[in-house]
């Protein structure tokens, strides 16, 4: 069996480094190479002790060392394009896990991977419970008239509202065809309490220490509510996820965006 070759960017962040753990126990895969701006010496141990990888503070000068057939992106929002070009430009697909892109960062790794004729994966969440819970919220969006999403993260986290709580009203609006009714007040003696709107749907964002990434959606109807929540309690949630966009992105060409996609849902 070919394994295939993977290259993990933002190799010293929390998720890389999960990254760097998990996805050689998958028979089907090889980590060949990591890339951090933080990378110190040209080499890094891998986490089972087998040996040691390239290790660079540069994508590009990295892919002329070692052969890849997939970049893991878990960097941050501006590393995101330039690593996209360097994978695009020498020929390897991508997956893109990293928050808070832009419509605009998003439509130039689509190009990116159209003109070069590889594979792009982007999904704003590779929690597999988190892809369910928005197909849930989709769902239920059709139903219920009132709906507010509260999303809680660690206090590191650099954007806010989370990428996936802005997917997931995206979707519920795109589900529901029309603005959901949104519950104004009289007065407002704390400016910003009722959170940001989208569509209607009221998001408001939690950053303290002790958490990690949950997501409670609440839809309120007549005499009832409804409740869709996922909470993760470690980043090795995200390893099956990227897993399976590793082994479909190599026979892809052009961009696939969101887990779901992958997923048929």
């Amino acid at each position: 069996m070919t394994q295939i070759r993977v290259v993990v960017h933002g190799a010293a962040g929390r998720v890389g480094q999960v990254m760097l753990q998990s996805l050689g126990q998958d028979p089907e895969l090889e980590v060949v190479g990591a890339v951090d701006v933080k990378a110190r010496g040209d080499s890094i141990p891998l986490p089972d002790g087998t040996g040691s990888i390239p290790y660079a503070t540069d994508l590009a000068r990295l892919l002329g060392r070692v052969t890849a057939d997939v970049v893991v992106d878990f960097s941050n929002a501006e590393g995101v394009v330039p690593a996209a070009r360097a994978a695009a430009n020498a020929g390897v697909n991508l997956v893109v896990g990293t928050t808070g892109l832009t419509p605009a960062q998003v439509e130039e790794i689509k190009k990116l991977a159209t003109a070069h004729k590889i594979g792009a994966v982007v999904a704003p969440n590779f929690a597999l419970g988190a892809v369910l819970m928005i197909h849930m919220a989709k769902v239920a969006a059709k139903h219920f008239d009132y709906a507010e999403i509260f999303e809680l993260h660690h206090e590191q986290k650099a954007d806010a509202p989370s990428g996936t709580a802005l997917s997931t009203a995206q979707a519920m609006f795109a589900s529901r065809g029309k603005p959901f009714k949104h519950a104004p007040v009289q007065k407002e003696t704390l400016a910003g309490t009722r959170g940001g709107t989208m569509e209607g749907i009221a998001i408001h964002s939690v950053r303290m220490p002790g958490l990690m990434a949950h997501q409670e959606v609440l839809l309120g109807g007549l005499g009832q509510t409804m409740s869709i929540r996922h909470d993760t309690i470690g980043r090795e949630c995200y390893v099956p996820g990227v897993a399976l966009a590793i082994k479909r992105v190599v026979g892809i060409k052009g961009l696939v965006y969101g887990l779901d996609t992958l997923l048929g849902l």
